[in-house]
């Protein structure tokens, strides 16, 4: 969750991910001229055509979520997870190749939600990293972490630590004590584990609706902190 309140605090779509439902009316499909178009612009360091790109691609996002997910309990969780999905897909996506955006759009938006899905199945048989699995020929125990290596690139885990520690920051200087509170539970920080909307309602005492105000102006905000 970490990872996804990041990507829409630096992307430019955090107001439709907030904002667009079932009712919202979406600009219309691009052609395939266009499409085209706006991929080789946003390839030249264009930031608007990638906008675009987003812009007319939101569709995705509410049909993937009215089809597979209508009865889901949490909406606004799923549209703000999918538009990520989707912007990563703009920014993946290879236009050289011939083929349309829109199939490749959906699988990415479809498997940022299932991700999350799968992020929520916590239970007692979760395997920790400081677990010992094994004993050296010494019989020194090995944990899994000792086994393992992510293969993530050093520049990558240094970009994401400076930016964790400016959203932290931004967190204490323009949130009130109430907005911490919520940003925290939502998003699994400064300890929390990530939960609903409707989790953080019970918790705190208050109603869902609530919290969804608190959540978008506190992202609001902290969206204006890294834009300053």
């Amino acid at each position: 969750m970490l990872l996804q309140l990041l990507e829409l605090l630096n992307s430019g779509f955090l107001f439709f991910a907030l904002h667009f439902d079932s009712r919202t009316v979406f600009p219309r499909p691009l052609s395939a001229k266009e499409e085209r178009r706006c991929f080789e612009l946003m390839e030249q360091g264009d930031s608007e055509a990638k906008n675009k790109l987003i812009e007319h691609n939101l569709r995705l996002v509410a049909h993937i979520i009215k089809k597979y997910y209508s009865a889901a309990a949490d909406q606004e969780d799923l549209i703000s997870i999918g538009t990520v999905g989707l912007i990563k897909a703009v920014s993946t996506f290879d236009y050289k190749k011939g083929t349309r955006f829109a199939t490749y759009g959906s699988r990415c938006v479809e498997n940022e939600i299932l991700m999350h899905f799968r992020s929520l199945k916590k239970s007692a048989s979760d395997v920790y990293f400081e677990d010992p699995v094994e004993s050296d020929k010494d019989g020194n125990s090995l944990c899994l972490i000792d086994l393992i290596s992510d293969g993530e690139d050093v520049g990558d885990k240094i970009e994401l630590r400076l930016r964790t520690e400016q959203l932290y920051k931004l967190i204490e200087a323009k949130l009130d004590e109430r907005e911490r509170q919520v940003i925290a539970m939502r998003y699994g920080l400064f300890g929390e584990y990530a939960v609903t909307q409707r989790e953080t309602a019970k918790r705190l005492g208050i109603s869902r609706s609530y919290v969804s105000r608190i959540e978008k102006k506190a992202l609001g905000l902290l969206k204006q902190g890294f834009e300053e």
